[in-house]
């Protein structure tokens, strides 16, 4: 029977579940759009490396600074926490090729370990190796970009000047980037961090490894232990997390994205108020019918109930067809998005939040629906059968 009114009353049903269908796909949408940015900040954070920890340092003054090889110390010292260490050394002066002068081409000195540290791969020749930083070898390791660009792809054993550093090429990086750029990743150039540290460059900052990404939080507080040991103060160092920060930003998302899909789902209760106002329409049209039943015996459940589930049948339909409509809205963003920004990240509904939607849907359409089903319910039948 609830099918059934449904069904003869098409545009008034439709118009009836519109606001339950834009709340339902809202909420997906928004859902799965937060699924997509918490996906994309993991990878972007994943990228720099969760397991590793990045120390910046502050010289205290002139008679005392942190040394490289103290810094290997205290990683030596907390081994059961720390694992790799390199020091980033910015070279003195420009980077120059041939002739040209590349001012987006970043120059940084590092250690043996940084390739492993970060992640990166060699495509070509070698990387940089323990024998290169004792002897302050003057050679170096370029990005994609550097060696396609300005090499036509021919870098290997090709020079690069840094200042008045004439460096020589003798490795090349993997492709980090899906694109090469002369912003992005691959247009960098790295070298031993003691031939920059000759050419004028001063160490300021590190990245250590921790050996478990479960004990991040234990390997930070014994890096900073030994930091402040050293300098008796916490004005002269920052060791930041790259978990942690991963950690705040992923719950600063889900904040956002709850607040969002509570705003989302007030359309929800707008559609819950159209179908209890249709259903309070429907009863005053039907008071004759609902009047024949009750002088035949209907009990008044029985009246509450065909109400009840005429109201509850309609949102559910809405919530279907919400549903449908909040995964090709969903579709649609993440080419949207692909196209706009040139990013790759992808609107995601999950199963948990397209089944809370429904959920909800069906949940306000009885809610809705037993206000009109109760006047329905206690209607007399002497009166109703007298209505015209």
């Amino acid at each position: 029977m609830a099918l059934k009114n449904i069904v003869t009353s098409k545009m008034r049903t439709f118009l009836t579940m519109l606001g339950i269908i834009i709340g339902v796909a809202a909420v997906i949408v928004i859902e799965g759009l937060g699924n997509g940015l918490e996906g994309y900040v993991t990878e972007s954070f994943a990228a720099l490396g969760t397991n590793t920890l990045n120390v910046s340092i502050q010289s205290r003054g002139a008679t005392r600074t942190l040394a490289i090889d103290d810094v290997y110390g205290m990683v030596e010292d907390n081994k059961e926490y720390l694992d790799l260490c390199s020091p980033t050394v910015a070279p003195t002066g420009q980077v120059k090729i041939g002739r040209e002068t590349s001012s987006y081409t970043s120059a940084t000195g590092v250690s043996e370990d940084y390739f492993s540290i970060k992640g990166y791969e060699i495509s070509k020749g070698r990387g940089l190796e323990y024998g290169d930083i004792a002897t302050n070898a003057k050679i170096c390791v370029v990005g994609a970009y550097v060696d396609q660009t300005f090499y036509g792809g021919r870098a290997m054993g090709d020079y690069i000047r840094i200042g008045y550093l004439r460096l020589r090429i003798v490795g090349v990086m993997a492709q980090e980037d899906d694109e090469l750029s002369e912003t992005g990743t691959d247009n960098c150039v790295f070298l031993p961090y003691s031939t920059a540290q000759r050419s004028g460059g001063r160490t300021g900052s590190y990245v250590i490894t921790v050996r478990s990404e479960d004990t991040v939080s234990e390997s930070k507080s014994a890096l900073e232990d030994a930091l402040f040991d050293y300098f008796d103060s916490e004005d002269f160092y920052t060791v930041i997390s790259m978990s942690e920060i991963l950690s705040v930003m992923t719950e600063m998302i889900g904040i956002m994205v709850a607040v969002l899909a509570g705003i989302a789902a007030i359309s929800l209760v707008v559609g819950g108020i159209g179908i209890m106002n249709i259903m309070l329409v429907s009863v005053t049209e039907r008071t004759r019918e609902i009047g024949i039943r009750k002088s035949l015996g209907a009990k008044e459940r029985y009246i509450m109930e065909q109400f009840v589930i005429e109201a509850a049948t309609t949102s559910a339909l809405g919530g279907v067809v919400g549903i449908a409509f909040g995964y090709v809205l969903s579709s649609l963003a993440t080419r949207i998005i692909a196209a706009a920004m040139e990013q790759s990240l992808i609107v995601t509904p999950t199963a948990g939040a397209v089944a809370l939607a429904f959920g909800i849907s069906c949940g306000i359409g009885v809610l809705f629906g037993y206000l009109p089903a109760k006047k329905a319910a206690r209607l007399n039948p002497i009166d109703a059968l007298r209505y015209e």
